[in-house]
């Protein structure tokens, strides 16, 4: 491939979900077309009360069936091109119409369940009303979305309206039922056996190269001289493909080959740093893990698709020896600043210990006011100030132990972390805290410049994969434990 030398990439997500609609537009054209083109006339962008009026009509025609399979076929065609002719505020009017219009019809609901309570012992007339039961029970609106899902990349265009509705339910209950619906559907099709992974080179596809910078979203990518950094002879990425989104990376991994575990990713990304020879590493660091659809948020990749990297990276390389990474802590600061943000003096005194508490203040204090951790964590480039970052480092990677592996989602035995989570899902261990790895606006933000390496010990991925998932039993290294215990 030819390097477009000084050319910045110029799409972004949202032009780049503009050139799906509008291939999906053309993609079902003809067959919309056979089928008499949309409503008697293009609707309004934002889907006026007539507009919308029409299209619960032609909603009931899709339900109702008639015809043959290619009828069928252009009537849920049509169907998908209004959609994709809106502007977001019709597009969010069209699903509050499907959502509203097509749910589960109450009454038929209750006179099922009526049946239900008078059929008795006898076996077969109970069996039939538990049947009757379930399919009251099932909104015609799941009926109108297989007809979506059945069209020629259907199933990418349903993945991309969950992403929209995941932003629009928050504040519509209808909304909100209708992603559940949705995520059951897109669960039952997503068969994580058939995905396929492929690395991504300098020599990849155009289109699939742009997608990088796009769906990058750990450490941005910022042209194109740091992509032919991250795709050079001492770099791996892969992707993972599903055979209903053939060209639509899904989780993208980004590798880093080099000597003993990484400790700072501006080190790990320098374009100026020497190549290191490939078959002589001994480490490969896994440094980024994006997910590319926020439609598929929620749906399990399954277990060990790290392990399937692993594989191929041990089969390429024979000298490697550790596999690990080096991970942002996306959640930290956000769990901290709740901590600090408590009513009472008592919180300093519960975070940190007596001599860390003077160590701060003589650090940050000017006699001015009491140095705390909140205010020590507020300061202007406070990660520049030596005496401060001495002080600070102690107490902030004991609480950041603590975080990661003592603190769980509210109600599960989840790491509260969601990286955390998926490392310690596909089997892996905390293994180290570096402190000031990222020191980056977002990194300091995020986790007030910390990052983690996350071990793969290829003998203990799946104990402690089975530890944590079935107990929520986090795996540590004896310094992350000398941590806790400080």
């Amino acid at each position: 491939m030819t390097e477009p030398a000084t050319r910045e990439p110029e799409i972004t997500r949202d032009n780049l979900l503009n050139r799906t609609m509008h291939n999906l537009r053309e993609a079902w054209r003809d067959m919309a077309d056979w089928g008499g083109g949309l409503i008697s006339s293009a609707p309004g962008p934002n889907l006026p009360e007539k507009d919308a009026e029409a299209l619960k009509a032609q909603m009931r025609d899709c339900l109702e069936g008639r015809g043959g399979e290619v009828s069928a076929r252009a009537r849920a065609a049509n169907l998908g091109r209004i959609y994709l002719s809106l502007s977001p505020k019709g597009r969010k009017r069209f699903l509050q119409v499907l959502a509203a219009e097509f749910d589960i019809n109450r009454k038929a609901m209750d006179k099922a369940i009526e049946k239900l309570r008078q059929a008795g012992d006898a076996p077969e007339e109970r069996a039939k009303a538990e049947r009757a039961l379930y399919q009251a029970l099932q909104p015609p609106r799941l009926r109108l979305l297989a007809q979506l899902n059945a069209l020629p990349e259907g199933f990418h265009f349903l993945v991309d309206l969950r992403a929209e509705l995941l932003e629009w339910r928050k504040d519509d209950p209808a909304l909100a039922a209708l992603e559940r619906d949705l995520l059951s559907l897109l669960v039952s099709w997503f068969d994580v056996g058939f995905l396929e992974l492929r690395r991504i080179a300098w020599d990849s596809p155009a289109s699939l190269l742009e997608k990088l910078f796009v769906y990058e979203a750990v450490h941005p990518i910022r042209d194109w001289s740091d992509l032919k950094n991250r795709l050079g002879s001492d770099r791996r990425c892969f992707a993972f493909f599903h055979p209903r989104m053939p060209d639509e990376p899904l989780i993208i991994v980004q590798v880093a080959l080099v000597n003993g575990i990484a400790d700072n990713v501006h080190t790990l990304l320098d374009e100026a740093a020497p190549v290191v020879d490939p078959h002589q590493a001994d480490t490969a660091i896994f440094y980024s893990i994006s997910n590319a659809h926020e439609g598929l948020s929620g749906i399990s990749f399954g277990n060990f698709l790290i392990k399937r990297v692993v594989d191929e990276l041990a089969h390429e390389f024979k000298n490697l020896k550790t596999f690990a990474t080096l991970s942002p802590i996306p959640g930290f600061r956000d769990w901290l600043n709740r901590k600090l943000d408590q009513p009472g003096q008592e919180i300093e005194a519960e975070l940190l210990t007596g001599s860390e508490r003077k160590a701060l203040a003589a650090a940050a204090g000017t006699g001015a006011e009491p140095a705390s951790l909140k205010t020590a964590l507020h300061l202007p480039a406070w990660e520049k100030k030596p005496e401060l970052t001495k002080a600070l480092k102690s107490p902030l990677q004991r609480l950041c132990a603590r975080y990661l592996s003592k603190e769980k989602r509210q109600g599960h035995i989840s790491a509260l972390d969601r990286v955390a989570h998926f490392h310690l899902s596909n089997g892996a261990r905390i293994e180290r805290l570096n402190w000031l790895a990222d020191t980056s606006a977002k990194g300091l933000e995020q986790s007030a410049g910390l990052m983690v390496n996350y071990l793969y010990k290829l003998d203990d991925i799946e104990a402690n994969h089975e530890a944590y998932r079935g107990e929520g039993k986090v795996t540590t290294s004896s310094t992350i434990r000398s941590l806790l215990k400080g």
